[in-house]
């Protein structure tokens, strides 16, 4: 990994890094995707990839699978982040993969019980993925080998509100 590589960085005005998420990005809110910025890609970079987990799932104390939330791939080389709320408005060229709602875009924190980590993790890619037709998490990452310059990170946590 390069110095530059190095630097590369993932944040959300919406929440800082292992903070809890805010309600308005969950299924008890809006369920509007958090806005994202990033910084110092590094230089060779063609696009980017984003995926949302939760490895906490179903429960914290007994985690059976990693629940995935958003997939998003081909963001283009100068794009430095993602509003809030943006949907399927995404920037041109960029596609979507299927979350475990089976579904495109984002699915918000919801989770049935305890407190979840949500792992953002944004990949700076060597190269366009193209059509992958709409990929499942595997596909996705079978997709990434190879072509990953960089990788910045971000969590969120979120446990749902009880009355």
């Amino acid at each position: 990994m390069t110095v530059q590589a190095l630097s590369f960085s993932l944040t959300s005005p919406s929440f800082s890094d292992g903070a809890t998420i805010p309600i308005g990005h969950t299924c008890e809110g809006e369920d509007l995707s958090p806005a994202l910025a990033w910084t110092a890609a590094p230089t060779g970079t063609r696009s980017f990839a984003l995926v949302v987990d939760d490895p906490d799932a179903p429960d914290p104390k007994a985690p059976r699978m990693t629940w995935v939330h958003w997939l998003v791939y081909d963001l283009p080389p100068d794009t430095t982040g993602l509003p809030e709320g943006v949907g399927h408005a995404l920037p041109a060229g960029a596609r979507q993969g299927v979350n475990d709602w089976k579904r495109t875009g984002w699915g918000g924190p919801c989770p049935p019980i305890g407190r979840h980590r949500y792992f953002f993790k944004l990949y700076a890619l060597d190269a366009l993925l193209g059509d992958l037709g709409v990929p499942a998490k595997p596909a996705l990452e079978a997709a990434l080998k190879g072509h990953v310059l960089a990788e910045a990170r971000l969590v969120g946590t979120y446990e749902k509100q009880r009355p």
